[in-house]
């Protein structure tokens, strides 16, 4: 155990004590925001991406030492373990190191050489591997010939056979190739014979070649789908010839053998024919696993920063979803999210009524004082956008609009969950409601949808969906959590993602709260059915209370803290202190010594500061809202050299994607994120982020525009 710890610690920068405080928080059913926002002082200030990886690296230790365990029980059944080989299982620090161990002694499928084996040959290659200086190898094959094997060749083959697999098996070759693979080769592409390409999505693939350890992700995730629909033909280059010499030098013990020949050709087939097809497959798939890996980290990455996107607050919001023929669906919501009003409105083709759909909308605008517009931005998304920027200035009205991300707003409205929400309205009217939503209460509004729906990421189609799940849910709880939720008005949905809460709680305290009225205290969720002390030590700090019996619980400090907050504030003498001179006291405090003299630690003692210095905020303040407009922007309208405002609306490994309210989003490339070298475009910008950017191209016949970061002027 000490020793998994010991190499987690090595692999994640931390130390020991750290991870086994960790995994012993986990054990004993501790949730990991939880333990990232409770117990700093026994990790020491581990936040939930590093509790994750301790978990999944820790998880990774106990399948490489059970997998050890079996495959030592099954060469031991063999009869074929030796000291040699127990240590060199006990070594290996990767799978992939026992698999090799273990590949010499598993029972495979048939082969050409357990086929050779069968028909009595594995004499032959064992006096072929012995090297020989005497004697005849067509003479001696003769021993060998039976019903199954009728010819000196056919006996020669099988031997080759044998020792072919037997090269391609051995760990030290297949280290070796690896070796090489992974340092000196090169992942070449092609285009493919008859390969239909019509939009040339594949274009810079067709003659290309890179460095196995220098390529980027999103390149093999590109190569591999121009493969898999039959444009891109792609290898492995490395110098094999050099490969198959060393392992010849090694092998052939005596050139001057009468079976040297046979055996070098053999170690050729083995080589070429086994051992390089199937590392090659190999390093592909470990190739393919990075950059899903990368693609899931950007996804995860992506959806966190959607998800604390700032709710516009105390705002009456007209939610409108485009469309062509079918018309645009209008939508009311008051400040709290209660439908008002629903609409439909035709101002496109076919049906074009226009002025109508004016009307119709200032017959809405003076029903409801109407703050903001908010428009999908799916089919028909910018021709609404310019009736909605016309229709504002026609009327001198002091309303904004933006353009609402409509992903997975679909998906949603033809859910159970949406249906039994709104069960009389349509799937375009539910649509409708969730776009004007998504900017009165993004994280309320998004966490109903399928996170893997949502479509902030690159390739997401062909990632595992299992991994992609597992992490978009983790991503999800995490930020829910950081927020918080008010417990007197979350939703069912949004509660199940509260730590120690699952669905039958979160439908226990909604039930309750219909039953009961209002939550007074935290304390009352342990009246609620199913809700332990468990269960509420894990939720109950990331649960606000509005108006509530303790203003405490309004914030995060936990329940738990209480008598620790309150001895402070009568050390401090801030129960009648003015709002200067309570700030002015929190500020001085020494953390240390006020930590020992509260008999707590100073991780609890700074978190506790630092929320009675702004017990209201919200963690979603920091970042930007959505960025408001009023008038329309066309491709015509540009010029290069132009600074611009745009929201960030998608990330991917070579560049960002920002609205500057154009159809299509125009490309910032990495290249252009900064003067200094970007590692990745998250270390620059992140999804929802308010930019200024200068416009370095305009694509007319393909409608693209390619922006900068950098003041180009």
């Amino acid at each position: 155990m000490e020793q998994h710890y010991q190499w987690i610690a090595s692999q994640l920068n931390i130390s020991v004590l750290q991870v086994k405080s960790t995994l012993d928080l986990l054990e004993e059913g501790n949730t990991v925001p939880f333990i990232a926002r409770y117990r700093k002082e026994a990790t020491k200030g581990l936040d939930e991406e590093q509790i994750r990886s301790i978990s999944e690296h820790y998880q990774y230790q106990k399948n490489l030492a059970k997998r050890k365990e079996d495959v030592l029980r099954l060469i031991a059944q063999q009869g074929k373990m030796t000291d040699e080989i127990l240590a060199s299982v006990n070594g290996c620090t990767q799978l992939s190191e026992v698999e090799d161990i273990y590949r010499p002694y598993q029972q495979k499928r048939k082969t050409r050489a357990s086929e050779a084996i069968a028909n009595g040959l594995q004499g032959f290659a064992d006096w072929m591997m012995s090297f020989p200086m005497e004697g005849e190898v067509k003479e001696k094959a003769k021993e060998y010939l039976n019903d199954k094997v009728e010819t000196v060749i056919d006996a020669i083959a099988g031997a080759q056979h044998i020792i072919a697999e037997i090269i391609a098996d051995d760990p030290d070759h297949r280290k070796m190739i690896r070796y090489a693979m992974l340092k000196q080769g090169m992942i070449v592409s092609k285009f493919k014979k008859g390969g239909v390409d019509e939009q040339q999505t594949y274009r810079m693939y067709y003659d290309f070649s890179e460095r196995v350890s220098a390529i980027a992700p999103h390149r093999i995730m590109a190569i591999n789908r121009g493969e898999e629909v039959k444009v891109l033909n792609v290898s492995l280059v490395f110098e094999q010839d050099i490969i198959m010499e060393k392992i010849i030098a090694k092998v052939v013990k005596n050139r001057n053998s009468i079976a040297s020949s046979y055996v070098i050709d053999a170690i050729k087939d083995g080589c070429k024919r086994l051992a390089f097809s199937q590392l090659e497959r190999e390093i592909r798939n470990l190739l393919s696993e990075k950059a899903h890996e990368q693609s899931i980290d950007v996804f995860s990455k992506n959806l966190e920063r959607l998800l604390v996107v700032p709710p516009l607050k105390d705002k009456m919001i007209l939610g409108v979803d485009p469309a062509y023929r079918t018309g645009c669906k209008l939508v009311v919501i008051d400040q709290t999210g209660k439908v008002l009003d629903i609409r439909a409105i035709y101002p496109h083709q076919p049906v074009n009524k226009r002025t109508e759909a004016m009307d119709e909308l200032l017959m809405l605008c003076k029903k409801y004082p109407i703050d903001i517009i908010a428009i999908g931005n799916g089919t028909a998304s910018r021709e609404t956008e310019t009736l909605i920027a016309e229709f504002i200035a026609q009327n001198k009205l002091n309303i904004s609009y933006t353009i609402v991300s409509e992903a997975g707003a679909s998906v949603y409205s033809a859910s159970p969950l949406a249906r039994a929400e709104f069960p009389d309205l349509h799937v375009e009217q539910r649509s409708a409601i969730s776009i004007a939503r998504r900017i009165l209460d993004p994280l309320a509004e998004l966490i109903k949808i399928d996170p893997q729906s949502i479509g902030v990421g690159q390739y997401q189609h062909d990632l595992p969906v299992s991994r992609l799940k597992e992490r978009l849910d983790f991503t999800v709880s995490k930020t829910v959590n950081r927020v918080g939720v008010d417990l007197n008005t979350a939703s069912q949905e949004l509660l199940t993602h509260i730590s120690g809460l699952n669905k039958t709680m979160a439908k226990n305290i909604v039930e309750y709260r219909d039953e009961n009225g209002r939550f007074k205290d935290r304390s009352q969720l342990l009246k609620v059915k199913a809700i332990g002390e468990k269960a509420f030590v894990q939720a109950a700090g990331f649960l606000r209370i509005k108006e509530g019996k303790n203003w405490l619980d309004e914030t995060a400090i936990h329940p738990e803290s209480y008598p620790i907050v309150e001895q402070l504030m009568k050390q401090l003498e801030l129960q009648n202190a003015s709002e200067e001179q309570r700030i002015s006291k929190l500020k001085s405090v020494n953390i240390t010594q006020t930590a020992k003299a509260l008999n707590s630690d100073e991780y609890t003692v700074s978190d506790i500061i630092a929320t009675l210095l702004s017990p209201k905020r919200d963690y979603r303040d920091q970042y930007d809202g959505p960025l408001l407009r009023k008038d329309i922007l066309t491709l015509n309208d540009l010029k290069e050299g132009m600074r611009l405002e745009g929201v960030v609306r998608n990330i991917v490994d070579f560049g960002v994607f920002v609205d500057i309210g154009l159809k299509n989003d125009g490309l910032v490339h990495i290249s252009k994120l900064s003067n200094n070298r970007v590692r990745h475009p998250l270390d620059i910008v992140s999804i929802g982020d308010i930019v200024t950017v200068t416009v370095i191209g305009i694509d007319f016949l393909r409608n693209k525009v390619q922006l900068s970061l950098i003041n180009e002027q």
